[in-house]
């Protein structure tokens, strides 16, 4: 990544989530973009808002973790049996007719090759949550089975419980793993009151910086200047 900022420095971008007005402004910098996965589903735009991250691709000018919506509609042009809910089915709408030709190949190919996580010297870049094993290995293939460390980077940490929304319960003792001066940046959970990204040391010093403001869901979207 070093070589792909050159200098530049980096701006990290927390979930988009279809919000294509809110992202044209985030990417509106000489700074390489790292955005934080889930470009996709709730807001009004998810086709406007990939094929600019893809552009960015294109010119080296960034590229995108692996969301856990994302690899649910790269699952789905696929052809997978999956369990379908309103916000994908919008997506592969907007993806679908002759104004869009092309897009969907693009937008696969991108998200099979999507990394699940970055380690970048004392910076780790990942979705929904950090494990110590990604300090060593390789994130797995963006499309493949299912695993548990892939999980952890897509999902967070979960009890094994719902929520009355719905949605899993979560947890976050794996902020106390993260190593001394560390800091983990991601987004999945959108946790922060007060406008601005949300915060937490570990127990072993290092910081977990959580960047989901709910841009597509009636929030805003967040990013993070880094001079590296």
């Amino acid at each position: 990544m070093s070589k792909l900022s050159a200098g530049r420095g980096l701006r990290v971008v927390g979930d988009v989530h279809g919000d294509l007005t809110a992202f044209e402004h985030a990417v509106a910098t000489d700074r390489f973009i790292i955005q934080l996965g889930d470009l996709v589903d709730h807001g009004p735009d998810s086709a406007g808002t990939l094929r600019l991250m893809l552009d960015l691709i294109d010119d080296g000018r960034g590229l995108f973790i692996l969301g856990n919506h994302d690899r649910k509609l790269g699952r789905a042009l696929e052809g997978r049996r999956l369990r379908r809910d309103p916000p994908l089915e919008e997506t592969l709408r907007q993806l679908s007719g002759p104004v869009q030709a092309g897009l969907r190949e693009r937008a696969y190919e991108a998200i099979a090759e999507a990394p699940a996580w970055i380690v970048q010297g004392n910076m780790i870049f990942v979705h929904g949550g950090f494990h110590t094993d990604m300090m060593f290995e390789a994130p797995p293939p963006a499309l493949g089975a299912m695993t548990p460390l892939l999980s952890r980077a897509l999902f967070g940490e979960t009890t094994g419980r719902m929520q009355p929304d719905g949605y899993p319960e979560r947890r976050l003792r794996w902020i106390d793993h993260i190593p001394a001066d560390h800091i983990v940046y991601c987004g999945h959970d959108r946790r922060s009151t007060d406008g601005r990204p949300w915060i937490r040391d570990g127990r072993n010093s290092g910081r977990a910086i959580f960047t989901d403001l709910g841009a597509g869901k009636g929030g805003h979207l967040a990013w993070i200047d880094l001079d590296v």
